[in-house]
């Protein structure tokens, strides 16, 4: 188990804002070595002094290789990947249409199982090394209206399963994070058909009395304790637990939930 004496070579992707930012932060002042990573050409403003940044789209095979290459030339090897890109995007089931699909897919899934697909083979030749996936509560719980973000969540963390106990000879640990809303800008990225399921996603987004900096204060102990499941907060852990041993009133709660998105679109749409 890696204790917090211990300096470990970390990678972050989406480093730059959200959560990422607040990772990138928490592992440095831990003393890490940690590699920034996002879409834009620079450096962002607020990076940590000590970290080092490099441009990197998820979506990017190229890009992957090439954040291959810099670790392997500056640090020889890796300790933390954390694959923390996303976005997010709501929508009826025939509101949505395959566009939005395809992009948050594309993002939220293939850009995970590319990090994973590209570090793999280092940490199978080190014999050690950590992946931590950034997924969601709604990878455990699945609310109406969100299907395309619950669907790429609940992917991640059926592949961060399946991860935990495929490289586990090999020495490498996996865990898989579960948050529920927090105050982050995730509401900036928000893309889709259907305005109205949005709106009521920032509404929540930028209610919660919980920051990315708390987030990350909470994944980087649990990293530390070698969790699998991180889930961070009381809500997601409350709605996790509620679901696998309260079904019915699970259950009930997401009809209360539909029937009430049922009657703000329909009032919406009467108008």
């Amino acid at each position: 188990m890696t204790t917090s004496s211990t300096r470990r070579t970390v990678l972050v992707t989406g480093g730059a804002s959200g959560l990422g930012a607040a990772l990138v932060a928490a592992f440095s002042a831990r003393g890490d070595r940690v590699l920034a990573t996002d879409l834009a050409d620079e450096a962002p403003a607020g990076l940590p002094a000590e970290a080092e940044y490099l441009r990197l789209d998820v979506t990017s095979d190229e890009d992957w290789a090439n954040a291959l290459a810099w670790v392997e030339e500056h640090w020889e090897g890796l300790d933390l990947l954390v694959n923390n890109a996303g976005v997010a995007a709501g929508g009826r089931i025939d509101v949505l249409d395959m566009d939005d699909w395809r992009w948050i897919t594309e993002i939220n899934l293939f850009g995970v199982v590319r990090g994973c697909r590209t570090f793999t083979p280092l940490f199978k030749r080190q014999g050690s090394g950590h992946i931590v996936n950034t997924a969601s509560a709604a990878g455990l719980i699945h609310p109406p209206a969100m299907g395309s973000y619950n669907a790429t969540k609940a992917a991640v963390v059926a592949l961060s399963e399946t991860l935990h106990h495929e490289l586990r000879p090999y020495g490498v640990r996996v865990s898989v994070v579960c948050p529920s809303f927090f105050r982050t800008n995730l509401a900036s990225s928000l893309r889709g058909s259907d305005p109205e399921v949005e709106k009521s996603a920032v509404r929540l987004i930028n209610g919660s009395r919980l920051g990315a900096e708390d987030i990350a204060a909470r994944v980087v102990r649990a990293i530390d304790r070698g969790t699998h499941l991180i889930i961070p907060d009381a809500q997601a852990r409350a709605a996790f637990w509620g679901k696998r041993l309260a079904r019915p009133l699970y259950d009930r709660a997401m009809r209360a939930v539909a029937g009430r998105m049922l009657r703000h679109v329909g009032d919406r749409e009467d108008a």
